[in-house]
């Protein structure tokens, strides 16, 4: 059983011992332990640092190219290297490297392809009282779109299995966090969490400047997610909106025309009749996106296979 962890780095010159030196050596159950960064265009001497420390592995970006598309090449990269399972933390060591070993061992006893650590948001002492509010909206806002009981959907300190790293496509530039879980839920992979523990923050966040910007891209990749994967469900509810509105105003005017004063009131029904024709268009718009999420999910499963494919045959060199 092989294990490889990985950290997304950006100019994490200054941390990157932090974290490598709090990673474990050694996990029951677990035969090779390795360890790999994704370099995503960092200016620093953030890769000299890897060397020096005893890296394994060292994936570069020329650029930078954001959190999401270091995540999704650090899986490939992984996968290509024989891992049986892969860890996901952070280079600022928020996370606990001790409990990564809590994070493996639902996926070593078979009981979870995906597993998010659950970080202890209202004990967070630098978290601001407004940032733990919004942490719990978002989840709880993740938990519906996904159908899942993921209570920390913005954790990044995550273990996979090799068969669950195959099957994940990322396709916003963001963030990796929301999309996946959102994915997972769809494709019905069995996820849990796990709580875990927090270290002192090492330095400000960098992967939004203002908690209003963080919630404002964030609600866009979920509801893209949302749209990708249930769109019939998405447009069907706001087509629905849309007819029983209109229906309340046609109602409305048929009422006013049976008492003799329909006459004033014939706005009411050009508006009646402009909603329910968006209603119905919307309900079929939402036809349409279910049946290229059909086709996207017979897409999907090739390059599943594309992908199995390839890292196996990279292994087996």
């Amino acid at each position: 059983m092989k294990l490889i962890i990985q950290i997304p780095c950006y100019n994490e010159e200054e941390t990157l011992a932090l974290a490598y030196h709090d990673l474990p050596r050694h996990i029951d159950g677990i035969d090779t332990i390795e360890y790999l960064i994704i370099n995503d265009g960092s200016k620093d001497k953030t890769v000299e640092k890897a060397r020096e420390l005893g890296f394994h592995h060292i994936v570069s970006f020329k650029r930078n190219k954001g959190l999401a598309k270091g995540f999704m090449a650090g899986l490939d990269a992984c996968l290509h290297l024989g891992a049986d399972i892969i860890v996901n933390t952070d280079a600022d060591n928020q996370y606990c490297g001790a409990d990564i070993e809590k994070l493996v061992q639902p996926i070593l006893a078979g009981k979870a392809d995906i597993v998010i650590g659950e970080r202890p948001i209202d004990q967070t002492e630098h978290f601001s009282w407004k940032k733990k509010k919004f942490q719990h909206l978002g989840s709880w806002v993740v938990r519906v779109a996904s159908n899942s009981d993921i209570p920390d959907a913005p954790s990044g300190f995550r273990a996979y299995t090799r068969e669950a790293a195959l099957r994940l496509n990322v396709v916003n530039e963001y963030t990796y966090t929301l999309e996946t879980i959102i994915q997972a839920g769809h494709n019905k992979m069995a996820m849990t969490s796990v709580p875990i523990r927090t270290n002192a923050e090492t330095r400000p966040s960098r992967l939004f400047s203002s908690m209003w910007r963080y919630m404002k891209r964030s609600a866009a990749v979920i509801t893209r997610s949302f749209v990708m994967y249930k769109p019939l469900k998405f447009f069907s509810t706001i087509g629905a909106i849309l007819l029983l509105l209109g229906g309340i105003l046609g109602v409305r005017f048929l009422v006013y025309f049976a008492m003799g004063d329909g006459d004033g009131h014939i706005q009411s029904l050009i508006l009646t009749a402009i909603l329910i024709m968006m209603g119905f268009q919307t309900i079929t718009i939402g036809l349409l996106g279910d049946t290229i999420a059909a086709n996207r999910k017979i897409l999907e499963d090739i390059q599943y296979r594309v992908r199995k494919a390839d890292c196996d045959s990279s292994e087996q060199e």
